[in-house]
């Protein structure tokens, strides 16, 4: 039996606000700079696995966010929307008191996502989210926060996302986690990349200033370094920076139906994109089927994100 299998399951009574959770995120951070451990990882991760059920979409929500990222007006729900649905019990576990990474502060490296059959709005849907695979990186700790969605009566995991986060500076110690893992193809240092061509661009993005504080309204999520300039300099960035699902999301967009129904939706955050500017993008069909997605800086040619979308069987 595997470790998550044998954890203990945390049910929640509704999805958490991720306001809230930002401000506890805020006082973890605090509270593991006073505590000790310097710049080093020294305990596990914690062996629990977070839920939500019975949970039903609003229309309007989903309504709302079909037209920021441009999806079509149906009840179906888009990859990128649940995930929108679920982060934030993925985040409620990463402010208990026990996680060992801030949450304040983490970088979006990655995203896998297996859609195994379409989500409509109609359904009732079961979140249950876990962490795993805490690992060195170059820069710091990464780890991945993991989520399965079900939907109706089945039980079947329809939609599992995988999202890698990198906790700058921090130093991983041998804690002796028997769920840490080794780098995967996904954990590929900058140097060791293959140079990026930016292909034929297929579309161009436009994205004003406000760009994070309207996905942040549509996903909740509020994390100053997608607000404003002000907010993001504490973080290193100098100006606020596009979310990073945004951007992975709205290229799945400009895929539209061709993806089909059942999918996966791999995407690699390379480079922030500084609001306000302007992004190429690119969403071509891909030897052997799918798409490849690219989105890059305009002007300068290097890449913001990098992807792809296969059809599953």
């Amino acid at each position: 039996m595997s470790p998550v299998a044998e954890a203990r399951e945390v049910v929640l009574p509704a999805v958490p606000r991720l306001g809230g959770l930002y401000a506890r995120g805020a006082a973890g951070a605090a509270r593991l700079a006073v505590g000790g451990g310097g710049k080093r990882v020294s305990r596990p991760l914690p062996d629990v696995v977070y839920a939500v059920r019975d949970l039903h979409v609003d229309a309007a929500h989903l309504t709302a966010y079909q037209r920021l990222l441009g999806e079509p007006g149906t009840d179906a729900l888009p990859a990128g929307y649940v995930h929108v649905l679920a982060f934030p019990v993925a985040t409620a576990l990463m402010v208990r008191d026990d996680f060992p990474l801030p949450l304040l502060g983490m970088v979006h490296l990655a995203n896998r996502v297996e859609q195994r059959r379409r989500l409509t709005l109609g359904e009732a849907l079961a979140v249950r989210a876990h962490a795993e695979a805490m690992r060195p990186h170059a820069r710091g700790t990464q780890v991945d926060l993991v989520v399965e969605v079900t939907g109706g009566a089945g039980g079947d995991v329809a939609w599992r996302g995988v999202s890698t986060y990198l906790a700058p500076g921090l130093r991983l110690a041998d804690t002796g986690d028997a769920r840490a893992g080794d780098a995967d193809a996904g954990d590929t240092p900058a140097s060791e990349r293959t140079p990026f061509a930016p292909p034929q661009p297929t579309g161009s993005w436009r994205l004003d200033a406000d760009t994070g504080r309207r996905y942040g309204a549509v996903s909740g999520d509020r994390n100053p370094i997608h607000l404003f300039a002000l907010t993001a300099r504490p973080f290193g960035f100098p100006r606020a920076i596009a979310h990073g699902m945004y951007t992975a999301s709205r290229l799945l967009a400009d895929v539209g139906p061709a993806r089909g129904e059942a999918f996966a939706w791999s995407v690699e955050f390379v480079k922030p994109v500084l609001l306000p500017a302007t992004v190429a993008v690119s969403t071509r069909p891909a030897d052997g089927g799918g798409y490849d997605l690219a989105a890059w800086h305009a002007r300068t040619g290097k890449p913001h994100v990098l992807g792809s979308v296969t059809p599953l069987p």
